[in-house]
């Protein structure tokens, strides 16, 4: 690929989609032909009227100012004996040129879209021919006649293709990187059939999928000459009944729109997806409606299913089936905070506190290999990180450096390192952890602590009053036990990579000091917590003078980053308790401590009350969502009120994965499989179940890179029964409730204790 090679439409068509073909005559057989093409935009390409490939969305989502990714594909078959070569590329905006981010606007990275192919021919003499993108190459109007990420899909099939001319060399696309794919390919993955349809209070047609998913809609039909199909997308009824979609924001207009030829043919868009659990038919050809003719089509990368869990507890069950779904819809190229409105950014936040439960669930390597590249690239000179990855406004500068979120750079390394073992993860990304570390420890008032700047906080906790977007902890005090965390990430890494983290050890120490000095007081967090003296006031907003240091999200995060001494623990995890117990007995935590507070009381011997919360149903609580009807995880713990309202238009995605984090703690406490830090990627392998009879029974399994493990428990009468597997090469160190302990090897054992 040579980036003189960008050629763009001779048309500014906008949005819609452009063909770009080349007709190549073959005077000798060839031997094997291969082709590799990239887009500042989407692409699809067909050679001698079959398609190349099956992947989707190519070639995915970068900062494109960075890097994008081309695409190698063998098309040998294509060709065959054929005595020419057709090839044609279609184009379309996708996120680099249509519209991308929170305000709607287009042309984010380049005002128009391009591609860029190289076509290599070997003839059976040995010699090679390489045809390029250029001038000669025609531009055709195509029957994708919008198209857009947020906002949906026109195709008209009895629009006539139209000569727009011969293609432009675009000069200012040089700018753009070209690499080969590093991620993984974006796929249909499943088809969902509707469950029902249903003819809503307002009179309007409505099919249920009984699945919030991203993906699109697929339709099997002919019509007739000029009918149209055209839906709209929702992930949730209102109260009444009626199809509501207010919470996708400027994307609630996103339509697919098909108009037909009398041809009978498989109908579903080519650039863009949605996300969706019913569709609305606004037009729909005369007749009775067929549901066998629509399916919903799940689109996500191509990541391997490698951990499963079933319990006695319906509702868990649920749980942990939304925890998935929500993973399979916002795993598409990056890892999205929601599929559906006009957002779908790749939230740093989101996916650091997920991505131990998304290690868990899935063969997620090749899909972070992709993403901390981005991470790297956008990363800048001083180590700061915005909130997203790619970031829109970069060319302003990173729109928020918030603790917690770009943590990302340190905890996501981590976490690939524990579950899959292997050290390229980190020394890929040391020097971003290190640049992040070192960003923390001048970013603030104080050496040693991060104080000031502008943080999420802990995001959407319901401590600050239930309509409170950012919850009561102190942002002050979250950003220095994040340093803290970071800094301890960081020796980690730079201590199984060999290097000499002296100096690093030196500042851990100081932070943590500086940190119980400012923040804690007789081994407790202090309730109320002094701005230094130096620090502008409208750096924070505001809001942190109203913020306080004991919360339950702040002894969370003390006990859970070692920022107490062990004999303080029993006394915080009381004090703990004790929060919970008077928030009538609830968590009021958000997206900071929620990942947390069950692997905190666990540890702290009070599972009992990690298991209360686990099974609480009432808001906030993961069941509350369950009970609720949910799919998918919610964005809001109350993202549905009691009475059926909703709690906002402007932020309420009903498919955000976040809180479903929950799921490592089933995994790794409920189940007990975990791996040992000391010999990571399940080398070691950690088995120490903590059971619970509300639950009944627990059956996991784990594909790891070792092999499989699985971890069973089931109550009868007062005894509970216990089954393990340990796959050959690993060894696994067993601690059962009633304190038996065994070193196991390959095989599978059984063990009875008293309940």
């Amino acid at each position: 690929m040579r980036a003189t090679d960008w050629i763009k439409s001779p048309v500014d068509m906008g949005n819609a989609s452009v063909c770009f073909k080349k007709r190549v005559c073959l005077d000798r057989r060839v031997k094997r032909a291969e082709i590799s093409i990239s887009a500042i935009g989407l692409f699809r390409a067909e050679v001698n009227g079959k398609r190349v490939g099956d992947d989707l969305l190519t070639p995915g989502m970068t900062g494109y100012h960075n890097r994008v990714q081309y695409m190698t594909y063998d098309v040998s078959e294509h060709i065959g004996d054929a005595a020419c070569a057709e090839i044609a590329i279609t184009a379309a905006p996708g996120w680099a040129v249509g519209c991308f981010g929170f305000d709607g606007g287009d042309k984010t990275y380049h005002d128009h879209y391009a591609i860029n192919a190289k076509l290599t021919l070997t003839l059976a003499d040995g010699s090679e021919r390489v045809i390029y993108t250029d001038e000669s190459w025609v531009a055709e109007t195509s029957p994708v006649i919008y198209s857009d990420i947020y906002h949906g899909e026109e195709v008209d099939y009895t629009a006539v293709p139209r000569v727009l001319g011969n293609a432009v060399l675009d000069e200012s696309a040089h700018k753009f990187p070209l690499v080969p794919q590093v991620g993984a390919d974006i796929r249909e993955q499943e088809r969902v059939a509707p469950v029902a349809l249903i003819v809503t209070p307002k009179g309007e047609r409505v099919i249920d999928f009984g699945q919030n998913l991203t993906g699109y809609a697929e339709f099997t039909l002919a019509g007739k000459r000029g009918e149209r199909i055209r839906i709209s997308h929702a992930e949730v009824l209102d109260r009444d009944g009626n199809f509501y979609n207010d919470n996708y924001r400027a994307a609630r207009d996103c339509h697919l729109t098909f108009v037909l030829d009398g041809t009978q043919r498989v109908m579903k868009p080519v650039f863009s997806f949605q996300g969706f659990r019913y569709i609305r038919l606004d037009e729909y050809p005369e007749g009775e409606i067929d549901l066998g003719a629509v399916r919903a089509v799940v689109v996500h990368s191509e990541m391997k299913r490698t951990g499963r869990i079933v319990t006695g507890n319906p509702k868990i069950n649920q749980l942990y089936h939304n925890t998935i779904w929500g993973q399979k819809s916002n795993y598409l190229d990056v890892p999205t905070d929601c599929p559906q409105r006009d957002e779908r950014l790749g939230w740093m936040g989101d996916a650091q506190v997920f991505c131990r439960t998304a290690a868990y669930n899935f063969d997620v390597r090749k899909f972070f290999e992709k993403w901390l590249g981005d991470m790297r690239l956008e990363q800048w000179p001083d180590g700061a990180l915005a909130g997203t990855v790619p970031e829109k406004l970069i060319k302003h500068g990173p729109s928020r450096v918030s603790a917690a979120w770009a943590d990302a750079a340190t905890i996501i390394p981590t976490e690939l390192y524990r579950m899959y073992g292997d050290k390229k993860v980190l020394e890929d990304n040391f020097e971003m952890m290190r640049k992040w570390v070192e960003y923390q420890h001048h970013a603030g008032e104080e050496e040693f602590l991060w104080l000031g700047g502008y943080h999420y906080g802990d995001w959407l906790a319901m401590d600050a009053g239930a309509d409170s977007f950012v919850g009561a902890t102190s942002t002050n005090l979250i950003g220095s036990a994040f340093f803290a965390y970071s800094t301890d990430l960081l020796i980690r890494a730079g201590e199984a990579l060999g290097k000499d983290m002296t100096e690093y050890r030196a500042m851990y120490r100081n932070i943590v000091k500086a940190f119980r000095e400012r923040f804690m007081e007789n081994g407790m967090p202090r309730v109320k917590i002094d701005m230094p003296a130096t620090m502008e006031r409208e750096k924070l907003r505001g809001e942190e003078e109203q913020r306080i240091g004991m919360t339950q999200t702040a002894i969370v995060l003390i006990l859970h980053f070692g920022l107490c001494t062990e004999e303080e623990r029993p006394a915080l995890v009381d004090k703990l308790v004790e929060l919970i117990d008077g928030f009538d007995g609830l968590m009021a935590t958000g997206f900071v401590g929620t990942p947390y507070i069950l692997h905190v009381l666990a540890r702290g011997g009070r599972a009992d009350v990690a298991y209360r919360l686990l099974l609480e149903e009432r808001n906030p609580s993961w069941l509350y969502s369950v009970n609720h009807g949910a799919t998918t995880m919610w964005e809001h713990w109350n993202g549905i009120k009691e009475d059926g309202s909703f709690w906002s238009k402007s932020m309420n995605s009903y498919n955000h994965y976040a809180y479903g984090s929950v799921c490592d703690w089933l995994y790794g406490v409920a189940a007990g499989i975990s791996a040992d830090e000391e010999q990571p990627g399940f080398r070691h392998i950690l088995l120490a179940p903590v059971p619970s009879r509300e639950l009944g029974f627990m059956n996991v399994s784990l594909d790891t890179v070792q092999g499989r493990v699985e971890s069973n428990w089931y109550y009868k009468g007062d005894q509970i029964f216990f089954e393990f597997t340990v796959p050959a090469g690993a060894t696994a160190s067993l601690c059962l409730p009633d304190g038996y302990r065994a070193t196991l090897s390959e095989g599978t054992y059984h063990f009875v204790t008293k309940a």
